[in-house]
């Protein structure tokens, strides 16, 4: 009786086919393989990089973000300091969030409450027009510059680039 065995295609974790280049031998790695040990088990940097989907800024959509969001920290940079803060840390995402809570009077530490779904548009809201109320604006202001996202460029270049000045809120 001849039983006839054949060979399938390697597949990682998932059970998506790998190419044969980035297979290795059982045990990996060592002087046979032209590989040091340490590389065992992983593929190169040049398999990660080409793996890698950067066509995200290559579309008009990804360019546009870019755009606003080196508008924002521009704004928010002249915020920062005017608030009293150092210019530089509007650059951090989630370091700017921080920063606008503590120009809002709060702790740092409600800034965790920016997790917790619906919680974090009501504390945004209020963060928003307390920052306002901080520089002298009004509420409907705060709330329509401050608050809806499409605007917050243009309310916080206002503050910003303007004659607004910061008293903190108690």
């Amino acid at each position: 009786m001849c039983v006839e065995t054949t060979m399938l295609p390697p597949r990682d974790a998932t059970g998506i086919e790998v190419p044969d280049e980035v297979v290795e031998p059982l045990g990996g790695g060592g002087a046979a393989s032209g590989r040091s040990p340490t590389m065992s088990g992983m593929t190169t940097f040049a398999g990660i990089t080409e793996q890698a989907d950067l066509s995200a800024l290559s579309g008009v959509t990804g360019w546009f973000s870019l755009s606003i969001y080196i508008l924002t920290v521009i704004a928010l940079w002249r915020v920062f300091e005017k608030a009293g803060w150092p210019g530089v840390l509007a650059i951090v995402p989630i370091v700017n969030l921080f920063i606008l809570v503590k120009i809002a009077g709060f702790s740092a530490w409600l800034t965790l409450l920016y997790i917790i779904p619906i919680v974090n548009l009501v504390l945004s809201i209020i963060v928003a027009i307390r920052v306002g109320r901080g520089f002298g604006k009004d509420g409907a202001f705060s709330f329509f510059l401050l608050w809806i996202p499409a605007l917050q460029v243009i309310g916080y270049a206002i503050i910003g680039f303007g004659r607004a000045t910061y008293t903190k809120p108690v």
